[in-house]
């Protein structure tokens, strides 16, 4: 490997429906973080963009950009403005859905691309934003080598009864099976903990993402079990706008009986169901917290996220035959005690005890030293694990 300052640097590209977040990283060891970009609300007048450069605090404007593909050449300019574009090896996106074929990283080319279009149907929320970035660097830096490393990869290893569907088999599709998502961010967490506690990382183990996007999973051995997202990332948790698990007859009572489109109910229950749904105001949950006491919506939309997300997490130590270890990350995970303690205060009979002193701190650790199940805080890197395995093809 070149000595720093001569090290080849790889670009992370992560996609929401509304949001394009990137980050450069210096090649080693560590992956030492470089620059970091964000443009949060695209195709609204509010959104806002930032640009951090290595420890510094981020700068952040107002903006407004109608697509990604616009979000996309600013980061671009960015990036050229600061000379940041020099030693670029390549560039690792974050792919949600990569169906039944496509699990490992791999190299991006029109075949790759071609099958992630057909898969649109499934994931219509990120996949058309993660093309689009895709095609969109391409065409800025045609020779650069493009890595998809898919959110799916993680739940490779997940048993027959935990990705199949009770359907027909006469169906005889491929694609209806149970996927699991957020593997990025699962894979992220796993690392650390392997460094913190080599041992708690065999045991059993529940990782609870919550943040705009919601999910758990169940790990025994180190290896994703179960977890609550399946066919699509809409299932599973109740989420900043999107449902979760639905019961079935809902959807066709929506189509038949009022007259709903496919694609109305696609909007409903990707935009705007779930907390901002329930509580009719906001998907924030700070905003929410702020609320509680005087808006009995907001209330409510508290108290059904966490009511849900016990009952699934107690559910998931079936798949694992018990809990050890209990992990809280993503932006709500990380950043809401309250939301912390009222998760798992149902689940005291599973050996659960939170220090409230510590979880309002946001120790690393916040349950109580007698308590059977140690309850972690860790921060994901879903970035820099993104970097990692877009550099072992790039610079194989």
């Amino acid at each position: 490997m070149p000595a720093p300052g001569n090290r080849p640097r790889i670009l992370t590209i992560n996609t929401g429906s509304s949001s394009l977040k990137a980050a450069l990283f210096e090649c080693g060891a560590d992956f030492a973080p470089v620059a970091t970009f964000a443009v949060e609300r695209i195709g609204d007048e509010s959104g806002r963009a930032s640009v951090a450069i290595g420890d510094q605090p981020a700068e952040s404007v107002a903006t407004t950009f109608a697509v990604h593909g616009a979000a996309l050449t600013w980061l671009v300019d960015q990036m050229r403005e600061r000379d940041l574009d020099t030693r670029l090896a390549g560039v690792g996106h974050r792919v949600v859905h990569g169906g039944p074929d496509h699990v490992e990283p791999e190299s991006i080319g029109p075949d790759l691309i071609a099958d992630l279009r057909a898969l649109i149907p499934i994931d219509p929320e990120h996949l058309p934003q993660a093309i689009s970035a895709i095609e969109g660097l391409g065409q800025h830096f045609p020779d650069l080598h493009q890595v998809a490393c898919f959110d799916t990869w993680f739940h490779r290893t997940m048993p027959p009864e935990a990705t199949t569907l009770p359907l027909p088999v006469s169906l005889d599709d491929r694609l209806l099976r149970r996927y699991g998502f957020h593997g990025l961010s699962y894979e992220s967490i796993m690392a650390q903990l392997r460094e913190i506690d080599p041992e708690a990382a065999m045991g059993r183990i529940v990782i609870a993402h919550l943040g705009a996007g919601a999910s758990m999973v169940a790990v025994a051995d180190g290896q994703s079990r179960d977890t609550t997202m399946g066919f699509s990332p809409t299932g599973g948790l109740m989420m900043g706008t999107r449902p979760g698990d639905l019961d079935p007859g809902v959807l066709l009572y929506l189509l038949q009986e009022r007259g709903l489109s496919p694609m109305a109910i696609n909007h409903l229950i990707n935009q705007e169901s779930g907390l901002l749904g329930v509580s009719g105001t906001s998907q924030d949950m700070r905003e929410l917290l702020d609320r509680e006491d005087t808006d009995d919506r907001a209330a409510n939309a508290i108290a059904l996220y966490c009511h849900i997300a016990s009952k699934h997490l107690a559910g998931l130590t079936t798949a694992i035959r018990g809990l050890d270890t209990l992990i809280f990350t993503g932006g709500i995970g990380q950043n809401a005690p309250p939301i912390r303690a009222r998760v798992c205060e149902p689940l005291a009979f599973l050996g659960v005890e939170i220090d409230s002193a510590r979880n309002a701190a946001n120790d690393s650790v916040i349950s109580t030293d007698a308590a059977r199940v140690t309850v972690r805080v860790i921060k994901t890197d879903e970035e820099r694990t993104l970097a990692r395995h877009t550099a072992a093809l790039v610079l194989a």
